[in-house]
């Protein structure tokens, strides 16, 4: 079965077969010419993906900017 298009996946499934392309590719049992298709693969999802992640961000934005009562903040990693 022939892979998806990263453009038609789902982020998260993007996300995930990154990962495992990542692991498999770390793992270094792997010929040589399949880790350069799978490196290949991998920039193709981490493209799409990052274009799909920078959408949502843009639409959040968006979103807060309509609503007069929620200022845009800095997002902090410590903040829970």
């Amino acid at each position: 079965m022939a892979a998806k298009k990263p453009e038609n996946m789902a982020f998260e499934a993007a996300l995930d077969e990154l990962d495992s392309i990542v692991n498999e590719l770390e793992s270094g049992d792997i010929a040589l010419e399949d880790a350069l298709k799978k490196f290949e693969r991998g920039i193709m999802l981490a493209r799409t993906s990052q274009k799909k992640l920078t959408q949502a961000e843009q639409r959040v934005e968006i979103l807060l900017q309509a609503d007069d009562e929620a200022p845009l903040t800095e997002f902090n990693e410590n903040n829970e």
